[in-house]
């Protein structure tokens, strides 16, 4: 049987340890796999672009388990009152190809995208960072902020959507943690003044400069997670020419990261090597640093790997019948005859 796990059941998870336990917690499956990043079998994800958006699949597999995620990207969803970003995944026994999960993302991939946005910060944000913007307040701004909180200790953080009420939602979500100073900005500009670090987070499928080179000040980690398809970007060009720019599989990232703007051949530093010590994230006070963040296939593998986990260890979620396992596995058409079988008996001659 798998085991099932649906959006009620992955908040009732999420509650039972905690959402910022829950995203440490996820986060050190991140690192974990990160670090046996050679054990992985990597390819940019399958995407089918059309006029409103993009659907794309997601695989991965360590040599013992496959995972993939399904995952759109609708920006104009919300007025249909739908989420711009949904997600499905199943993780599977590579030697069978069993699937043992099959599980929501769309909460979980909140949780990971949050997780390993803190985790790369880890390497990336000057030491005594204390202050972040957060451009975009959309259906993933409540995950960042605490996120970071929870990680890099962040005690103050600036919020600025050109949607007002979506600004108004989170800081009303984050009143639940008293640790936060949440304060609304007027503009981007105000928003990322004095910050140490910057989060875009916003949804257009359009080539966008929300951030330009006369708001960035030296030392800013910039988490850029919003750019994550072509056609789609945040970051003026200027930006990651003049920084040091962290991504996770730089074969996807020319395709779909903010540095799709810039030449092929320009310089970046995948975060395995990172990682297992290979390079150092920060190198001094003054640099600026960029987290091109388009979500990698490992990540899900992770986030996957820890609700399996946290599933079984709380006995939540529900055992299912999704492949078929008949009595006799060359007879799948028994499953549809509901009648007993009938043994045929031997034709017999007449006299």
């Amino acid at each position: 049987m798998t085991l099932f796990i649906d959006v009620d059941h992955a908040a009732r998870l999420f509650a039972k340890v905690g959402i910022r336990r829950a995203i440490r917690d996820m986060a050190a499956y991140i690192e974990a796999d990160y670090s046996r990043w050679a054990h992985f079998d990597k390819s940019p994800r399958t995407a089918n672009h059309s006029a409103d958006g993009v659907i794309e699949l997601m695989p991965t597999d360590d040599g013992r388990q496959y995972s993939f995620k399904y995952v759109n990207g609708h920006p104009d969803n919300g007025q249909r009152n739908l989420l711009t970003v949904m997600a499905f995944g199943v993780l599977a026994d590579v030697h069978s190809g069993y699937p043992t999960l099959l599980s929501e993302l769309t909460l979980t991939t909140a949780v990971r995208t949050a997780a390993t946005s803190a985790l790369v910060a880890q390497s990336l944000a000057r030491p005594g960072a204390s202050i972040m913007a957060i451009i975009g307040n959309g259906a993933q701004s409540e995950f960042q902020a605490l996120a970071f909180h929870e990680m890099l200790s962040i005690k103050q953080i600036r919020i600025f959507d050109i949607d007002r009420d979506a600004s108004l939602k989170l800081k009303h979500n984050l009143s639940a943690f008293p640790d936060i100073e949440v304060i609304l900005a007027d503009s981007v500009q105000d928003a990322v003044k004095g910050a140490h670090i910057v989060t875009t987070v916003t949804a257009d499928k359009a080539y966008a400069t929300i951030l330009t080179p006369e708001m960035i000040e030296p030392g800013m980690h910039i988490n850029a997670v919003g750019g994550d398809c072509p056609g789609k970007t945040e970051l003026h060009a200027e930006i990651l020419r003049n920084a040091r720019v962290i991504v996770e599989f730089e074969p996807q990232t020319r395709i779909e990261g903010d540095i799709q703007q810039l030449e092929p051949d320009f310089p970046v530093v995948e975060f395995f090597r990172i990682v297992l010590g290979e390079v150092p994230g920060r190198e001094n006070d003054a640099q600026v640093t960029v987290f091109d963040s388009v979500g990698f296939a490992l990540e899900d593998f992770s986030s996957l790997r820890y609700m399996h986990d946290l599933a079984r260890e709380h006995a939540i979620g529900e055992r299912i019948h999704l492949v078929p396992t008949p009595a006799n596995i060359k007879n799948l058409y028994q499953l549809l005859d509901q009648q007993p079988a009938i043994i045929p008996s031997r034709l017999r001659t007449a006299s």
